[in-house]
This record gives C-alpha cells, sequence and structure tokens, in this order.
C-alpha cells in the first residue's frame, strides 16, 4: 500500500474515488449500524468486554461514515482516507483526532492481539458512543437534505 498523507494521496493513489451518489445503499448501511448499536445498549458494558463494545462501535461509526461518502457519490477503499475525508474535506478536526484515534486502538487489537486496559477501554467505549451520535445525527440530516432533492 502507498503511503497517503491527504485525502489528495488517497485520490491520486486511487483509493478514493467519486462516482454516483446512492441514497438507498447510504441509509441501509445506516440502518445496519444503529441495529449493531441498539445490541450492543441492551448489553452491560464492563471493563471485560469493554474491547468488544470498542470495536463494534468503531465499526458502527465507520459505517455511518461511509453512509456519508454514499451520499456525496465516494467511494473510500481504507480507514486512514476515510480519515482524511473527514480532516481534509470536511474540515472537521476534532472528529479526525477522535477517529484516528479509534482507528490505532482497532489496529492494535486486530493486527497486533494488542487490548486496551479496561480503564483506557471504557474511556475509549464512551468517547466512541459520542462521535458516533454526533455522526449519526449529522447523517440523518445529510439523508434528509438528499431526499428531499430527490422528491
Amino acid at each position: 500500500m502507498k503511503e497517503c498523507a491527504s485525502w489528495a494521496d488517497c485520490l491520486v493513489n486511487d483509493y478514493a474515488n467519486y462516482g454516483q451518489s446512492d441514497v438507498w445503499k447510504a441509509k441501509s448501511l445506516r440502518e445496519i449500524a444503529l441495529h449493531r448499536i441498539a445490541f450492543l445498549s441492551a448489553v452491560n458494558l464492563t471493563g471485560s468486554n469493554a474491547d468488544f463494545f470498542f470495536e463494534n462501535y468503531y465499526t458502527s461509526l465507520l459505517e455511518i461514515f461511509h453512509a456519508f461518502l454514499l451520499i456525496k457519490g465516494v467511494k473510500v477503499e481504507n480507514h486512514i482516507c476515510v480519515g482524511y475525508y473527514i480532516r481534509d474535506v470536511l474540515k472537521r478536526e476534532g472528529w479526525f483526532d477522535d477517529f484516528d484515534n479509534f482507528r490505532k486502538k482497532r489496529n492494535q487489537q486486530i493486527y497486533y492481539g494488542k487490548r486496551m486496559n479496561a480503564e483506557t477501554a471504557l474511556l475509549t467505549v464512551e468517547r466512541c458512543k459520542i462521535l458516533t451520535k454526533e455522526v449519526n445525527e449529522w447523517v440523518e440530516h445529510e439523508i434528509g437534505q438528499m431526499e428531499n432533492k430527490l422528491n
């Protein structure tokens, strides 16, 4: 994989491209993420399961971001470039910082088998919940605007 340091790099290296908007697929992807979150809310969060909660919240957050990208007709092939879109195109530096932090923590789990300690995991899950709620509300608004344009 070629190194990317910006959204422009992602486009040049073909890790992202612009195409057709797909509101139906965006709504479906967002709905899947929301169902996962609803499932998680029925389970008690503890220090021993916080890693698993985090991984699933991160996946839901990523899906909600992908839903937004689908609305805009953007296809992104990796998590790094999703982050660069957030930072460079949306100009949401705080969202990028959190998302990139979550991405790195997830990579530590998935690729290196490193679990977070209970305190870090609990704090990370809580921050991920907050960001997921913010992004979901924003994407819901974007979907509504796109549907109004189509009607």
